[in-house]
């Protein structure tokens, strides 16, 4: 699968952004964002994180006319019933900045966690890749991340639910972790993880 030298990631999330550029680097793939083409967030509609991953890659990659990474991914809360999941970032309404929106949405799942002695909740991560908005071979890539909520935020790193993401072997939050050893264990890091693995077969 070699050959890709430049794509465009569907996201105009600043965080992911960051993550996603570091992991892609010893590849030397140059990743631009829609927003430095112009190009509008697609729309989530679907119910599925594989569906809207799909839907944000061929939209970005038509648009762009090259290829396009995107990933769908969100918070699962066993006690919830796998809340928030694919509306992790709208959780507690879409109005505001991210920050603003990140600090209601951790609100939302304190409260709704409140007196609930089950904590189990884990990332999840699907990245997809097309070479052309209708490339009829898409590469899937997913990636998992087990943890538990904390009763309150811990940490100043990350970004979303990160400062609630508790990880009992590391003693730390997701957004205590160093950027580097994040991107080795979190669920994004898994999947792009995946991705490079394929990206490196022959073609």
């Amino acid at each position: 699968m070699t050959g890709i030298d430049r794509l465009v990631l569907a996201s105009n999330n600043p965080g992911k952004l960051r993550e996603i550029r570091a992991l892609l680097a010893p590849l030397a793939i140059d990743v631009v964002t829609q927003a430095e083409l112009g190009i509008a967030e697609a729309d989530e509609p679907h119910a599925t994180f594989l569906e809207n991953a799909l839907a944000k890659a061929r939209h970005a990659s038509a648009a762009a006319g090259m290829p396009a990474l995107a990933d769908d991914s969100g918070l699962c809360v066993a006690a919830l019933g796998g809340e928030p999941g694919v509306q992790s970032a709208y959780y507690a309404g879409r109005s505001g900045s991210r920050a603003q929106r990140d600090a209601r949405n951790n609100a939302k799942l304190i409260a709704a966690l409140s007196g609930v002695a089950d904590r189990r909740a884990h990332y999840y991560c699907m990245v997809v890749l097309v070479r052309r908005a209708d490339d009829p071979q898409p590469v899937f890539c997913e990636g998992l991340w087990r943890g538990e909520i904390a009763a309150a935020p811990r940490g100043e790193g990350g970004f979303g639910y990160d400062p609630l993401f508790y990880l009992p072997e590391q003693g730390r939050s997701a957004a205590e972790l160093e950027s580097g050893e994040k991107n080795r264990l979190s669920h994004r890091g898994r999947a792009l993880a995946g991705l490079l693995d394929r990206l490196r077969e022959p073609a």
